[in-house]
């Protein structure tokens, strides 16, 4: 099951790149943390483009049976937390992406999932 989930959330990965997401890093936080397996972290260049990038991944994961249990801040559109249970998708306005720098609090070194952007 483990490795099932991997694959989901590198397919998260390939869609958030598809929709030309930027900066996209999967973390793998199973030995960290019980709040999830994975992280994913990815940049807009606008809000609206993270906004974009929100509504492409929700009908996306949905269809590959991980519908979206909740979700914060997409009004703003500055920094969008999506919570699909096991796999945690953080959407950042580049900017704040910057400001918060989640991957020093969450990257340990080793738990970085190789992922291969698509050309």
């Amino acid at each position: 099951m483990t490795e099932n989930i991997k694959e989901i959330a590198l397919r998260a990965c390939d869609i958030l790149d598809e929709k030309m997401g930027t900066d996209i890093v999967c973390l793998d936080i199973t030995q960290m943390t019980i709040i999830a397996d994975y992280f994913v972290i990815a940049s807009g260049r606008n809000p609206n483009h993270v906004k974009s990038l929100y509504d492409e991944l929700e009908v996306k994961m949905e269809d590959l049976g991980f519908p979206l249990v909740r979700s914060e801040g997409y009004n703003e559109g500055r920094w969008i937390v999506m919570d699909f249970s096991v796999i945690i998708v953080h959407l950042f306005y580049e900017p704040e992406r910057e400001f918060y720098h989640l991957e020093r609090l969450w990257d340990d070194g080793r738990n970085r999932v190789p992922y291969e952007k698509k050309d």
